[in-house]
């Protein structure tokens, strides 16, 4: 897989992708991940991309056609088949772990990242989707770009160990025809047995794996606080 980040700051990826999880998946050439400096698309000697907004309001949007530049410069060169364009926008859809799920089978995911008081609307005309990973406000697009990078990364096939991702949170679910409710993974334990009077529950420590696997199932619990009992 290929993921491509435009941003006018390129530096701030320096580190977060350098360890754990993401280098490995990088070392084993599961992922290759780039970033594209939009500042070098801009076309004056002051690199401008950004630019007052029509109609007055509190600070500078970065301009559609700069961005644009740096996306078709971006699309041409692509080795890929199957590529999406993701702005990274606190108006967007928010991001899951399904989201997720759906992104990893691409081959060449591109994340745009805003910054400043925002981007020209006339970029999501070239975009495929919007996404946002909540409801509040950050400086800029990076960080989002870097925890949706992880998020993805790790569903790779190869780069964690088989059968890791299915029992996690958010990974499985309860599901009838009208509803599908992401759950979070049971509570886990491990060594010491007793912690200043605190204990592993009795049932882990039994080694009966049916009566094991039902108190996992029934303290796996939905998203919105509901149990799920099968």
């Amino acid at each position: 897989m290929l993921i491509t980040i435009l941003t006018l700051f390129p530096e701030m990826f320096i580190g977060p992708f350098d360890y754990s999880i993401v280098k490995r998946a990088q070392g084993k050439g599961k992922v290759t991940i780039q970033t594209i400096n939009i500042r070098d698309y801009a076309n004056d000697a002051y690199k401008s991309v950004d630019d007052r907004p029509y109609g007055g309001g509190v600070g500078m949007i970065m301009r559609v056609d700069v961005i644009d530049r740096a996306l078709q410069q971006t699309i041409n060169n692509k080795q890929k088949t199957t590529t999406k364009i993701v702005l990274l926008d606190p108006r967007g859809t928010t991001f899951t772990q399904a989201k997720a799920r759906t992104l990893a089978k691409l081959d060449h995911l591109v994340l745009i990242c805003g910054h400043y008081e925002g981007i020209d609307e006339r970029v999501k005309s070239l975009v495929d989707e919007s996404l946002s990973i909540g409801d509040y406000v950050l400086t800029g697009g990076e960080l989002p770009a870097m925890v949706m990078t992880d998020a993805i990364v790790r569903l790779l096939p190869g780069v964690l160990k088989e059968g890791v991702t299915q029992s996690e949170s958010y990974s499985f679910e309860i599901r009838n025809s009208k509803f599908e409710i992401p759950m979070l993974e049971y509570p886990q334990y491990t060594r010491p047995e007793v912690y200043n009077g605190m204990k592993v529950p009795e049932v882990l420590l039994s080694g009966n794996h049916k009566k094991i696997e039902q108190w996992k199932k029934d303290h796996a619990t939905a998203k919105k606080g509901r149990v799920y009992r099968p």
